[in-house]
């Protein structure tokens, strides 16, 4: 089970580029295992430290920036999460904080790997999010938005704006599922066209009971 997300207030950092692909978010060089843990320190290495290797923090990169301190949003620009499909990317977003991405577009892998991993990808248009970014950095800690899930809206300051995302993925995100938990809540549909097949097919099955004895 993951952490379920229904409604998040939080600081909110804009990163308003392009085309951020999965090696911008965790350069190959940071992916050092399979495990979903350890990635954090990577996370946009390439832009958040001073150099290759180094753990020097680039004073400009917005992370780094004491005012977007505790950012658990992140506003980015289109076709966000291109590139590769490595999961690491979404993994990388997740361990260090990050529960909600908000851009105007998303690669298809990457918004999938968000939802299956407990980050809400928020489809809203470039302008909107430039408001928004404006609005933010007046005072970050301050002026937080709001992802409600329950209400499909974003909100910050006076701005209320709502979004789509599909009912499958939002029931996930909400309840804290994976794929194998969201199908789990259909176990006793599942057992009961089990049986019902059972009864109508016997033969199907007495194939696989002397198979399996």
């Amino acid at each position: 089970m993951m952490e379920p997300i229904k409604v998040l207030t939080a600081v909110a950092a804009p990163l308003l580029r392009d085309n951020i692909d999965t090696d911008a978010i965790i350069p190959s060089r940071e992916m050092k295992s399979v495990a979903k843990t350890g990635l954090a320190e990577g996370l946009f290495a390439g832009w958040r430290y001073l150099g290759i290797g180094s753990r020097e923090p680039n004073p400009d990169f917005v992370l780094n920036q004491p005012a977007y301190a505790g950012a658990r949003i992140l506003l980015g620009g289109e076709n966000f999460g291109c590139g590769s499909s490595r999961e690491h990317a979404v993994w990388a977003l997740h361990e260090y904080g990050i529960r909600a991405v908000v851009a105007p577009s998303f690669s298809p892998i990457f918004y999938g790997n968000c939802v299956r991993n407990g980050i809400v990808p928020v489809r809203l248009p470039g302008q909107l999010i430039s408001e928004l970014a404006k609005y933010v950095a007046s005072d970050p800690q301050a002026h937080l938005l709001t992802v409600d899930l329950t209400a499909c809206e974003l909100r910050g300051g006076a701005l209320v704006q709502r979004f789509v995302i599909e009912s499958e993925a939002r029931d996930m995100l909400q309840e804290g599922l994976d794929a194998i938990d969201l199908t789990l809540k259909s176990r006793n549909e599942i057992e009961a066209f089990l049986q019902g097949d059972r009864e109508r097919r016997p033969w199907i099955y007495s194939l696989s009971d002397d198979s399996a004895s």
